[in-house]
């Protein structure tokens, strides 16, 4: 099990729930179950190549979790996994 934290600008496409519970071994299975979760998630978490978004941030405690490695990166019982987007403008 995992604790995926969402961001604000996320919660309105996940119910407005600040933090998401998913059954994964992976931090791509966590990625992948959150979207199967709430569908509206998954054009903004991955792309549609079926690759990860560069707008948003993963980590795993202060580990970022966006290569490949880090999405095969196994998660332990209660991992909380923080999603970040990007923040644009001047």
């Amino acid at each position: 099990m995992a604790i995926i934290e969402l961001p604000s600008a996320l919660r309105v496409h996940a119910n407005r729930q600040a933090r998401v519970v998913v059954e994964a071994a992976t931090v791509a299975q966590a990625l992948e179950a959150l979207c199967v979760a709430h569908p509206a998630l998954r054009p903004q978490v991955w792309m549609a190549t079926g690759t990860l978004r560069r707008t948003i941030g993963v980590f795993l405690r202060e580990d970022d979790m966006r290569s490949p490695e880090g999405l095969a990166h196994p998660l332990g019982a209660q991992d909380v996994l923080v999603l970040i987007t990007a923040m644009a403008g001047g």
